[in-house]
């Protein structure tokens, strides 16, 4: 049995290091199943060995070679691997050494391994919530019960996506290698997207009792990080980590001491972090400085830099905002870019002007259900002193929620109106 330092000491390594042990080990066995397993068996051998022997002094070096170790181990007794267990000692150069020296020559493949890994698991032969919990699971190293919590769906579920999940990488026979020249290009808006959608839902939870779920916002803000450092030149990244550091900076200030939802222009901006907002600033900063138009992840992130200079709500740059979101519905035409439009138009430009803009989106069946659009046509009303229809928005628009929090919200505003 370990003793509680040794013990917390191997869950810290295990969660700093799994990624990129399960990514280095995928690369070799080319099944990131078995990769997971055989990276489960290091910390296994870890549990047995460092109560007794200590940490080693190079901890990540110890569990790669262990795990290779078990993988040539196990390619050597299933006969039909030979010829490939003969293809990874050659391709990988294996050493038999555990004390971490004879990893130095793989440092600087881990960035590849890890990259390589994240095509992997957003590869497009998978569905888009079976590769959100391969994501989580391999790269963020989360539990399937907490996946399953994070997204409210029962432990099976998520237990289901994700075998499913490596079995189909596994017959698909996907690769665990960076995508070169233009299949990057081709792929890489996969693997931004599932990073988003994991922050979005963190952000703003699209159901349940809680508005936010902090540990999902964060775990995709760690990713936007390691994927900014993994591939530099590529503007949609850092406009991507500066969109989700700057909207990460208003947490603080986005609910009430029991939870309640505080909207933007309510917010106390004093307890908007200002650290996350300069690394935010910088990084879209990054973003414009590669040379390469401006995508919709940096374009969303300009827009977030407008309210975070902002120092008071007055002092919003309403009419650039509205460019911006010209600019963005020009690349990415969606019936949610011209309602959030819709909310710039009003704020710069005055209530009727926004209502005005919002009127042709009342029939687009994109937006049916969308709880957000008779909120939006609600807060314009209020505004311009029409509260009988203004309260019937914010009712249909509670109806609509699936966020209790937001439903609350949404409802009280109802009640509230006139």
């Amino acid at each position: 049995m370990a003793d509680a330092p040794t013990s917390e000491a191997i869950d810290a390594i295990w969660r700093i290091e799994s990624a990129r042990l399960i990514a280095r080990v995928a690369r070799m066995v080319g099944d990131v199943g078995l990769a997971e397993d055989l990276a489960q068996d290091a910390l296994v051998a870890a549990l047995e060995r460092w109560p007794r022997d200590g940490v080693p002094d190079n901890p990540a070096a110890w569990l790669t070679a262990t795990a290779k170790h078990r993988a040539i181990d196990m390619l050597r007794r299933a006969r039909t691997y030979e010829r490939k267990q003969d293809e990874i000692v050659r391709e990988a150069g294996l050493r038999m050494a555990v004390d971490g020296r004879d990893l130095a020559a793989e440092a600087d493949s881990v960035g590849d391994d890890m990259l390589g890994l994240m095509f992997a698991c957003c590869h497009p032969v998978l569905s888009t919530d079976a590769r959100v919990a391969l994501t989580l699971r391999l790269l963020g190293g989360l539990s399937t019960p907490e996946i399953a919590r994070a997204f409210l769906i029962s432990d099976a579920t998520a237990a289901q996506r994700i075998v499913r999940a490596k079995r189909t990488l596994k017959e698909a026979r996907v690769p665990f290698d960076v995508p070169a020249g233009g299949e990057l290009d081709e792929r890489l808006p996969d693997v931004l997207e599932v990073v988003y959608l994991i922050f979005n839902e963190g952000y703003a939870a699209s159901s349940g009792s809680e508005w936010m779920r902090l540990d999902l916002a964060r775990e995709a803000l760690r990713l936007g990080r390691v994927l900014a450092q993994l591939v530099p030149a590529e503007p949609e990244v850092h406009g991507l980590v500066a969109l989700m550091e700057i909207q990460q900076s208003r947490a603080a200030a986005r609910t009430g001491p029991d939870g309640t939802p505080i909207l933007l222009g309510d917010q106390d901006r004093s307890r908007w972090d200002r650290l996350l907002i300069a690394r935010g600033l910088t990084a879209l900063d990054r973003a414009g400085r590669t040379g390469r138009a401006l995508g919709p992840y940096s374009l969303q992130a300009a827009i977030a830099a407008c309210h975070a200079r902002a120092a008071r709500p007055e002092d919003t740059d309403w009419p650039r905002i509205v460019a911006l979101y010209d600019a963005l519905a020009q690349l990415t035409p969606s019936p949610v870019v011209d309602l959030n439009r819709a909310v710039a138009v009003g704020m710069a430009y005055g209530a009727e002007a926004g209502l005005e803009a919002v009127e042709p989106l009342v029939g687009e069946r994109r937006l049916a259900g969308y709880h957000l659009l008779p909120a939006v046509r609600g807060d314009l009303l209020a505004k311009l002193g029409r509260d009988a229809e203004a309260r019937a928005e914010f009712a249909r628009a509670a109806a609509l929620a699936a966020n209790e929090r937001e439903r609350e919200l949404l409802a009280r505003r109802a009640g509230d109106t006139g």
